[in-house]
This record gives structure tokens, sequence and C-alpha cells, in this order.
């Protein structure tokens, strides 16, 4: 029998709908590409501390070569363990799920097993399959684990996705939540309309994955129709790779929205900082090389703040763009605001032990 999201502990499920930071936890290693234990829990603790809704572990910024290099349970494991030594908060603990139905059947049981509420099911293995045969495979990871959709930018693998699967996949009672992150407005709609369509807004609750767009998606109201009457969706929280660092600050920026969103009143310097965190992104994402350099990006701001020792990433290939480095140290120096370093440096000796 698989896991049902209306098995969970009402707390968990209370941080899921109201909408929280939710960290893509990012892959430490040493410089023989080796999992490097201490300074991955210390990672962890960072993202305990500053404040994080729970970890997404197991997903594209942990790298998918995890699972070839026979690290996906043991990483999975290792923030498990770290999540409940460290912290009697309530988290919304989700592990990446890949691969055909298999795979991402056994994934689903590993994550399971050790604890994790839902997976984040990527499709990116599946780009030949039909709508049909991916309905079918979403179908059958969902009778294993609640599941959050997951709408991948094809620039990293993913695939198009109309909003008739959407509506399907919406359907389906074990999906709880919907990341969206196709990196395009047109395709952050399809989602939308497709949970529209399927009357199951109050089930599953929507997260911003749209790392080019944090701000602006969650301070905006969706309009869509409905049987004549108008109704509005809003993105409650983020699953982001860009909140896998300054993540503190990350938090502060969503409780600021969500309290602006509750007084109905956005004033224009909260609108202001959508820019200005889409272009930290831009630098820490490597957009100028169509993304190379994302994940390396990412490990390259906690290098400097002293959680990573490199940004040695399983893939040899993959590293800094030319000018990115370059790019990081401008965003640092233009946006204090957003730079959590302070922080970091008061908490890491703790986080190492």
């Amino acid at each position: 029998m698989g896991l049902l999201w209306a098995d969970w502990p009402p707390e968990v499920l209370a941080v899921l709908r109201r909408g929280a930071v939710i960290p893509a936890h990012l892959l430490a290693l040493d410089a023989g590409r080796r999992l490097d234990a201490r300074r991955q829990r210390a990672l962890a603790r960072y993202y305990l501390d500053a404040g994080a809704g729970g970890l997404a572990v197991g997903v594209h910024s942990t790298q998918f070569a995890i699972r070839e290099r026979g690290l996906y349970e043991p990483v999975l494991q290792l923030a498990m363990d770290t999540a409940r030594s460290w912290t009697r908060r309530p988290l919304v603990m989700i592990a990446g799920l890949a691969g055909q139905t298999e795979q991402a059947r056994r994934e689903a049981a590993i994550a399971r097993g050790l604890g994790y509420h839902a997976g984040l099911l990527s499709l990116a293995a599946m780009k030949s399959a039909s709508e049909d045969e991916l309905i079918a495979h979403c179908a059958a990871i969902a009778a294993e684990i609640p599941v959050v959709g997951f709408y991948l930018q094809p620039a990293v693998g993913g695939l198009h996705l109309p909003a008739s699967f959407w509506r399907r996949l919406a359907e389906m009672d074990n999906v709880v939540a919907i990341k969206m992150a196709p990196f395009n407005r047109y395709r952050t709609l399809d989602v939308m309309r497709g949970v529209v369509e399927a009357r199951a807004e109050e089930r599953i609750t929507l997260y911003t994955g749209n790392d080019d767009h944090i701000v602006l998606d969650l301070v905006t109201p969706f309009a869509f129709k409905r049987d004549g009457a108008e109704l509005s969706l809003r993105i409650k929280g983020g699953l982001l790779g860009h909140w896998s660092v300054w993540t503190k600050t990350a938090v502060e920026l969503l409780a600021r929205i969500q309290a602006a969103v509750a007084a109905g009143a956005i004033p224009p310097e909260l609108l202001a900082l959508d820019s200005k965190v889409t272009d930290c992104n831009a630098a820490f994402f490597d957009v100028a090389h169509d993304f190379h350099g994302c994940i390396a990006g990412c490990h390259e701001v906690l290098r400097r703040q002293g959680l990573l020792q490199g940004i040695w990433c399983l893939d040899p290939a993959e590293g800094l763009s030319a000018g990115q480095a370059e790019e990081i140290s401008r965003v640092f120096a233009s946006y204090p605001e957003f730079d959590d370093s302070a922080f970091v440096r008061a908490n890491l000796e703790r986080w190492l032990e």
C-alpha cells in the first residue's frame, strides 16, 4: 500500500499548503568528486536554520548522476537523518524521482521507506512517450507516494507538456502539489489551466520553480473563468534551485510577500525586487551560456561563503562558464540585501561539527 497525502501529519500538510521555501538541495563533493558527508550535513543544517519549510533532495540541483554513482539512497538518507536530528519543526521532505517507470517506482519506494512525504516526478527520461504513456507513468508513481508534478524547462532536459496533460495529472487524487519551472509564461499558465479544469485547485498547491520570475509568480493573482465565474489561483511558495543559496534572505522575502498578499496591497518596492532577483539568478544559473553552469554557479556562491570547499560536480565537464565568476561577483556587490554571508559566518562552525 502506497503513502497518501491524506496520511501526512496535519502540521506537515499545513506547511505545504501555506507556502514555504523549499531549497533544491545541492551536493557537496570533495576534490575526488566523492560525497563529502560532513559538508552535505552542514548544507542541510544551513537550509533548516535559515527557515526552510522542507528540503527537496535527489532533484536536478542534487545532480541526476547521483543515481548512476550509487549515491541516491545515501544522499536521501543523510538529508533525512540531518533533518530529524537538527530540528523539531514540521518539514515537507520531497525526494526527486526520475527515470522510466520501474526506476521511478523503485526510487519512490526508497523515499517512502526513508520517511519522505512526496516525490517530485521528473519526466525528462520520457521524451519519446505519448501523453497517455506519461499519464500512466505518473499514475503508477502516485500509487506509491504523493506526487509533486514537475514542469522542468527544456533547456535542462524537460519536455513540453500541454494543458491537457496537466488536467489529467491534476485529476489524480494523490497529486498534492505542482512545481512549475518551464521558465515560460505561456506554459506556466497551461499548468494552472489544467488544475482549474480538473477542479483540483483546493487539493493541489502551486509552487514556483520559475527561477527567472520568482517574485512576480508569488505576488500575482492568476485569474481564470470556469462555469461562467472567475476564480483566482495563487502560487504559494517556491521549490527552487535559486533558493539553494542565500536561503536566509529567501525565507525573509517569502514572508514579506505573504504578508503583502494577506494585506491586499503589493508595494512597488516589492514588485521591483523581481528584476533584482532575476538578475542574480542570471549569474548563478549561467543564463548567458544556456544554463551550462547552473549547478556550478550555485556551488560557487556556497564556496565563497565557506559552506563548500569547491565547486566540483559529478560530471567533470560541468563547471563555471567563461565570465560567470565575474557575473557572480557583480551580483554579490550589487545586491547586498540578498546576501546572507553574515548569517553563514555566524553559524558555519556549528553546522560543520
